[in-house]
């Protein structure tokens, strides 16, 4: 499964209706740090396969979301699981944390 573009549009359908858990990255175009974590979120959806969904947030496009999800820095990953996030990191992390986080209950 590839990366889904999340907006307010496709928000409730795609994240908080999913059966599966899933992984937001919140980033924006300009962001270093984000464009090192892009390929290891990039890795992951493709081994996560149809468990989870992995869905990339542009803060500069959707900033009710990163305000609803109190985004205060980027990049920010967070889990949402039943609707609710169950798990968030700021900052860089590797790929083998951002899968753990998406396994927590």
């Amino acid at each position: 499964m590839s990366e889904l573009k999340i907006t307010k549009q496709n928000f409730e359908s795609e994240v908080l209706q999913a059966e599966v858990p899933v992984l937001l990255d919140f980033w924006a175009p300009w962001c270093g740090p984000c464009r090192m974590l892009s390929p290891v979120v990039e890795e992951l959806a493709r081994e996560v396969g149809d468990r989870a969904k992995i869905g990339k947030v542009n803060v500069d496009e959707e900033p009710e979301l990163a305000a609803a999800f109190q985004v205060a820095a980027i990049p920010t990953v967070a889990v949402v699981r039943g609707g609710k996030v169950v798990s968030s990191s700021v900052g860089f992390r590797p790929k083998n944390q951002l899968a753990a986080m998406l396994e927590a209950k």
